[in-house]
């Protein structure tokens, strides 16, 4: 042993603690700029594009899952050479962030208004710099390595211009038009939404039957919204429904207005639903609206943007949910009520941000033409240009962007990217792109709207390296290598960057590179332990901080990594990050271990004929593990990479070779320099392996352990093929084998673990090389050579060996023969009992089959007790 590793073991403390070694560490990794790149270089590109956080938002469980496994690939491709850039940033987070700002000014009694849109967004802005991007310094804690000086906003100067860019393109294509059309509205929010801003949930409602009309001219229709009638402008039948034919084409008297409406017939009308008959309120419904058009309706607004009646009459002022049983009330009171409430569940959208229920609502708002965009996104997957993996969510893709509607992209708030639109005195419609000067001079106004959030992170892949400059970066960097995110916001984010990207860099990219990124990675959602969706309101919501804090960043990570099998949800419970922290404690102590024995990669592992058979099985494990974990991390099995090395951690290298390798440490000489070299390069690869995932106790100990400058510049480790060994391999699970059967033995017969036996063992040379193990198998299971006077009291027989045990004096056999036989006779009676149920023919006639189960059960478990008991007597040696 060196001094040099002496003093390594010196410099590690007996106990890892995680608070004192990850701030200082991460703070040194930032410092040393290892996170950023160069866009010049001639290495590898390999980017990810971080999706980018709400300024809003902190961390929660569902980023440092995601985070996790995007740092793991980004750190393991640094590690293999590559150019690798993990860009951040944040969302601007229109309606989300507004909504904050104006909550602090009305705790200060005033509104947006009162402060005018100018001095509105100065505050905006002076709550970023305050308050905004918390979430920033918790991804440090998680121990993402991004590149910090790269970090973008979407509202920062060049990711506007990438907007206004975008938008002018798109309008002077015709993809960008303004039209009346009905859309999501929030009256909370009081902006529209898009159809994937709002989460559709059942809710429970009231269906009523209301008779327009009187005598054989009236029709009965039922609705679960009364109020919206004041806007009807006619009832719809389906054509081929005999109850209504001569009804088509009269007109009917709407109750409580005294207006005419005509009875129209539409093939969207389904007969079985209600009473068959639909009323058409074009401005408040999708489907009415589509009926309105097809049959030349007009359209009547009756809400305001609060979802207060504008109506004239007696419920003007109300809000939708008073004027709904106001509106019932009066009906019955003309006796139009044909059929009273009746509860009925049904689908209802709410605001993905406020949760108010939304209001369908005829508006003038901005729309993306979808069509070819889609087309074009859905066609890259087609032909194999982008991946998404796994593979079987590629139904869903397709589902959604060929069946896509047009986006509706302008939204009625202050804080966004202003739409670039100028309207003139004389109805002149000007867009302006970012090189342009706006339209000046009397009767010029900029359109009020503000862009769909979406529309800016839209443009991510790209914007944030530059475009639309061409830049050293876009050219480096574009297509971006995966995008990694969970697959509830494929239709979110991932289709508008297909989109955009496709359209946009069709070009300015070079042929085959106008996709935003090759390969698309969808994992599923983090939940809790039982499988449950965490939420605040089942109260099983979990602060990723307090369990940092708790049991440190890498055991959390760990955790989540080890969960994340491609495309499912990831269960995760606190007893399960409490078990990673005693993984990253093994690792610590089995360091520690190694260097207090001497253990040093400066030197070359020794030529294979120098090697141990257990030096040997070791190389063999590790450089097998190194070819799996590659495998694993190109198919994004983090699950199973994360697992393999887990079990040879814990269950190969810790509870085995640290084991066999004490024998020979101890014996010193050229044998001890050999294992210390073995130990050395072991755990190099195995620190290296896992720094991907826990970033933090691999450095600390991997720096301490070779003296190099960080383990996250260090080189990934190559599976050696040499190092394969059968040979090795099968002595070494023979020896495994052995031990375990003893132990077992020692176990059952209650032989305490401190008790040493006397053993003769035998190897009959079917495992070669066996034998030269006999001093390792007794180490391991206190056993010693047989002395005189050694009496076989059992005898155990495995592959390859059989061992002779004498247990005099080792256990009080009369007791244990009495414990055991106690034992088996509770073991028949419960026998005894199950038979006697499943003998009544009555029993089996009435009991539910899961009471029979379980009987049948606890029958084959008292059986399986009744054999293993019988064994452990037969074992005992004579009294």
């Amino acid at each position: 042993m060196t001094d040099q590793t002496t003093r390594a073991a010196a410099d590690l403390p007996t106990r890892y603690t995680p608070a004192e070694v990850e701030g200082p560490l991460y703070q040194r990794w930032v410092d040393a700029r290892y996170f950023e790149v160069d866009a010049n270089s001639d290495k590898p590109a390999y980017c990810i594009v971080i999706p980018p956080p709400n300024v809003t938002g902190s961390l929660h469980l569902g980023h440092a899952f995601e985070h996790t496994l995007i740092d793991a690939l980004v750190r393991r491709r640094r590690m293999q050479g590559y150019e690798a850039l993990w860009l951040p940033g944040m969302d601007h987070a229109g309606i989300a962030t507004q909504n904050v700002v104006e909550r602090e000014l009305a705790k200060e009694g005033i509104s947006r208004h009162d402060l005018g849109r100018e001095a509105f967004v100065e505050k905006v802005w002076e709550w970023k710099a305050e308050s905004g991007g918390k979430i920033l310094g918790q991804m440090k804690r998680l121990g993402d390595g991004v590149a910090w000086e790269r970090e973008r906003f979407t509202m920062d100067e060049g990711l506007s211009k990438a907007v206004q860019t975008m938008f002018k393109r798109l309008y002077d294509d015709e993809l960008i038009y303004r039209a009346e059309r009905i859309i999501n509205w929030c009256p909370r929010c009081r902006t529209a939404l898009s159809d994937i801003e709002v989460e559709h949930q059942e809710d429970p409602g009231e269906l009523v039957s209301i008779r327009y009309g009187d005598g054989d001219a009236s029709i009965v229709v039922a609705t679960t919204r009364a109020e919206t009638m004041l806007g009807d402008t006619a009832v719809a039948v389906h054509p081929d429904d005999e109850r209504y034919r001569h009804l088509i084409g009269t007109t009917v008297e709407l109750p409580l207005t005294g207006r005419q409406i005509p009875i129209v017939a539409d093939e969207h009308v389904d007969p079985e639903f209600g009473t068959g008959a639909v009323k058409v309120t074009p401005a408040h419904d999708p489907n009415d609206f589509a009926i309105g058009q097809r049959h030349n309706l007009p359209s009547i607004t009756i809400m305001d943007e609060a979802a207060a009646v504008t109506a004239h009459g007696p419920f003007q002022g109300m809000d939708r949910f008073e004027a709904r049983p106001a509106v019932v009330a009066a009906l019955r009171a003309e006796g139009r009520i044909v059929a009273e409430k009746r509860p009925y569940l049904h689908s209802v959208g709410h605001c993905s941000r406020c949760k108010t229920v939304v209001e369908p609502r005829l508006s003038l708002q901005w729309f993306v033409n979808v069509g070819p965009l889609a087309q074009a996104a859905g066609d890259a997957v087609r032909d194999g240009r982008v991946k998404i993996h796994p593979q079987e969510l590629e139904p869903r893709w397709f589902a959604w962007v060929d069946n896509m509607h047009d986006w509706c992209i302008s939204r009625q708030l202050w804080w966004g990217h202003r739409i670039p639109v100028w309207y003139g005195p004389n109805g002149e419609v000007v867009c302006v792109g970012p090189d342009e000067e706006p339209p000046s001079g009397e009767g010029w106004t900029q359109d009020e709207d503000v862009l769909d959030t979406w529309f800016s992170s839209g443009l991510w892949p790209f914007s944030t390296l530059g475009w639309p400059e061409r830049t050293p970066e876009l050219a480096k960097f574009y297509p971006n290598s995966v995008l990694y995110t969970g697959y509830d916001i494929l239709f979110f984010w991932v289709a508008r960057m297909m989109m955009f990207g496709l359209y946009a860099m069709k070009d300015d990219a070079p042929s085959g590179r106008d996709i935003p990124f090759h390969t698309i990675g969808l994992h599923g959602m983090v939940r809790d332990q039982f499988g449950k969706k965490m939420s605040k309101s089942f109260g099983n919501a979990v602060d990723p901080l307090d369990w940092m804090d708790a049991y440190g960043s890498d055991a959390l990570r760990f955790t989540l990594a080890r969960g994340a099998n491609p495309g499912t949800d990831a269960p995760i419970g606190e007893d399960w990050v409490a078990g990673s922290r005693n993984f990253c404690n093994k690792l610590w102590n089995a360091t520690r271990f190694a260097l207090i024995n001497g253990a040093t990669v400066a030197t070359a592992v020794p030529p294979r004929e120098q090697l141990s058979p257990a030096d040997r099985w070791m190389l063999s494990r590790l450089h097998a593990t190194v070819a799996e974990v590659d495998a694993f991390y190109e198919d994004y099995e983090f699950a199973k990479a994360t697992e393999a090395l887990y079990h040879l951690v814990w269950d190969e290298f810790c509870d085995w070779y640290l084991e066999l390798a004490k024998a020979p440490l101890a014996r010193g000489g050229a044998e001890a320099e050999t294992t210390r070299a073995v130990l050395g390069h072991t755990l190099d690869v195995l620190l290296k392996l896992l720094h991907p995932v826990i970033p933090f106790v691999t450095e600390q100990l991997w720096t301490t352990l070779t003296g190099g400058e960080s383990i996250v510049i260090a080189p990934w480790p190559t599976a050696d093929a040499s190092c394969a060994d059968a040979d090795a391999e099968a002595q070494i699970s023979a020896v495994q084998d052995l031990v375990t059967e003893i132990r077992r033995f020692r176990s059952d017969q209650g032989v305490p673990p401190s008790k040493k036996v006397a053993a003769r063992i035998t190897c009959d040379g079917s495992v070669p090389g066996l034998a030269e193990h006999a001093d390792q198998v007794r180490a391991l299971t206190r056993l010693t050579e047989p002395e005189d006077g050694f009496t076989a009291g059992a005898t155990l027989e495995r592959k390859g060996a059989v061992v002779e045990l004498d247990l005099s004096g080792a256990i009080d056999v009369a007791a244990e023969r009495a414990r055991l036989e106690k034992d088996l006779a509770a073991a028949r009676k419960e026998i005894e009992a199950a038979d006697a149920k499943l003998a009544n023919a009555d029993f089996l006639a009435k009991a539910p089959e899961p009471v029979i189960a379980k009987i049948r059960g606890r029958k084959e478990n008292a059986e399986a007790d009744v054999a293993r008991i019988q064994g452990q007597l037969d074992a005992l040696p004579a009294s």
